[in-house]
């Protein structure tokens, strides 16, 4: 097999506006989040998700410590998707707003930016949108990540693997191509292909860099139509991942496999069902994986919950967002008490099952108990075709007409 990979930099961080102050027998969790700038779209998903947990877990009765039932709160800032803002914005709320417990922006260069202050205060916080390995590398022991790292993402698209004919009698049939950029979360995904490529033994015959706006991809495309590679791996956030499936259509590349993140908040499906049919797409969660908790149920009844109130389907980032609440809630109740250092213990000692899949962390705060899904856009849905144990059906390879 043959395969390219294309990434970009996207730096979403998460959205912004300000929630009630803090009042007797309520718990105020702090955030910032892009409601402004060019990663408003996921601070968007991101601030659904926690409004929809907070509401899920207040109208249960919220949280019962030391015999008192504690709602939970929410101030946010707009950080408008900048990392110098984000930075400001965390100081304000530990230092003004005294919130003592932080959910994460939406990405790894601003969840990486807030880190020195989250743990200069000692400020314990979950986070559901920054995947980056080196988030994880610093000994931090204040942060908490419930998905899964960036260097899994397109992991499983290599269990979909199919001897495949060589395109021509001098090219090999086991060969790859990638394109890249140079941002964490680009070069974690790049990174983990490219660990499994090599211990398959899969050559590479493309090694590209996309420009950080990625709107053009055609040079790229150009290439794998004269090269014929068999998968095609792009990770470009949302804006990566419509180009990609509009110039493969409309360059005519004729990629057997195409393999890319960010496929649901783009909402490709809905968006470009012709263009994108039989792409394979990263998720960190889906409803239709077996996964069930107390607050929300089956991840299905999730995803029905959040439908009923927003009047979109639920993408993962607003489902990893809400369980980020979640897993406060949880470990505030087994703490039995609101001190910073008993919550982040307890927040340590995590071992939850919930509608997005079980979370337990390692030593470094990484979530290290859940799997990445890949799904197949047919007939306008995404499918879950691997891993094995979560396939609903068998993949479609090659694409149909390619």
């Amino acid at each position: 097999m043959r395969w390219l990979f294309a990434s970009t930099v996207t730096f979403l961080a998460v959205f912004g506006v300000k929630t009630a102050l803090c009042a007797e027998d309520v718990v105020t969790l702090g955030a910032t989040v892009s409601l402004t700038g060019k990663y408003a779209l996921n601070g968007v998903n991101t601030k659904n998700g926690y409004d929809l947990a907070i509401r899920q877990i207040n109208d249960k009765g919220g949280v019962k410590i030391g015999g008192k039932s504690y709602k939970l709160d929410l101030r946010y800032y707009d950080d408008e998707s900048t990392p110098a803002r984000s930075t400001e914005l965390v100081e304000r709320l530990i230092q003004q707003d005294g919130v003592n417990f932080m959910l994460g922006p939406y990405s790894s260069g601003l969840t990486k930016a807030i880190l020195p202050i989250i743990e200069r205060h000692k400020v314990p916080m979950v986070e559901a949108n920054g995947a980056a390995r080196e988030l994880f590398t610093k000994g931090y022991r204040y942060i908490f990540a419930v998905l899964s790292t960036s260097d899994q993402y397109l992991r499983p698209a290599w269990s979909l693997q199919r001897p495949m004919p060589a395109s021509s009698a001098s090219q090999p049939a086991r060969s790859r191509s990638r394109a890249t950029a140079n941002d964490p979360f680009a070069q974690d995904v790049r990174a983990g292909v490219l660990d499994d490529a090599m211990r398959l033994g899969i050559n590479c015959v493309i090694d590209d860099q996309l420009p950080p706006e990625l709107d053009d991809m055609s040079v790229t495309l150009n290439k794998v139509k004269a090269l014929k590679p068999d998968l095609l791996v792009v990770s470009g956030h949302e804006k990566g991942a419509l180009t990609a499936v509009k110039q493969i259509e409309a360059l005519r590349t004729g990629i057997p496999m195409v393999a890319l993140t960010h496929c649901d908040s783009a909402r490709l499906a809905e968006q470009l069902p012709k263009a994108a049919s039989h792409v394979f797409c990263a998720h960190q969660w889906h409803r239709s994986l077996g996964h069930k908790g107390k607050l929300f149920g089956s991840a299905d009844d999730f995803a029905r919950r959040f439908q009923e109130v927003y009047g979109y389907e639920a993408p993962y980032q607003s489902a990893q967002s809400a369980v980020a609440v979640y897993v406060f809630a949880d470990a505030m109740a087994r703490a039995q008490d609101l001190d910073i250092e008993k919550v982040r213990d307890a927040l340590a000692a995590t071992d939850l099952a919930t509608f997005y899949g079980p979370i337990k962390f390692d030593d470094t705060g990484k979530n290290v108990a859940k799997p990445m899904v890949l799904t197949q856009i047919i007939d306008r849905e995404y499918v879950v075709v691997a891993p094995e144990e979560w396939a609903v059906r068998d993949p479609v390879i090659p694409r149909p007409g390619h």
